[in-house]
């Protein structure tokens, strides 16, 4: 498990969209920020608190230049419903496997269950936020837009 820090470079990674589509975090090096947050399972209550979260502030986190980018190891069928279903504007990455969040260094909550954690990335792909609450769905998105606002 990868110990990544504020300061360093985000891994880069591909893998399929809710609509099955690849998505690099190469695609944003340059041109925007990214916020990436890794969350447990699709329609989980607390998954669905922060996502809808992220949902409600999106277009706050577009008018600061910042893409919002969802992660779990959900399929890409299961996020096509759960955008759906909660009208999520935002991409929802299908890290079937869990390569993502290994590369991230997501930790397990109580050893078992995938972590929340929340990065969000420069447009050079520094690592500029790692915020880990696996209870508080809605401080993810307050942590993450107080930084995508000062990078301006």
């Amino acid at each position: 498990m990868n110990s990544l820090k504020i300061g360093d470079r985000a891994p880069d990674f591909t893998l399929p969209s809710q609509e099955g589509e690849p998505v690099s975090l190469a695609d944003y090096r340059g041109k925007q920020a990214v916020v990436l947050f890794f969350y447990p399972k699709d329609e989980s209550p607390i998954c669905t608190k922060e996502a809808c979260g992220f949902r409600d502030a999106y277009e706050d986190f577009a008018a600061a230049g910042a893409a919002v980018i969802g992660a779990s190891s959900d399929s890409a069928e299961s996020h096509e419903a759960f955008a759906a279903h909660h009208r999520l504007p935002f991409l929802l990455l299908a890290d079937e496997g869990g390569a993502l969040r290994k590369a991230f260094g997501v930790p397990k909550t109580l050893g078992i269950m995938p972590g929340r954690v929340t990065y969000v990335i420069d447009k050079e792909g520094i690592i500029r936020l790692i915020f880990n609450s696996q209870l508080s769905a809605v401080d993810h998105v307050a942590e993450a837009m107080k930084i995508v606002r000062q990078l301006g």
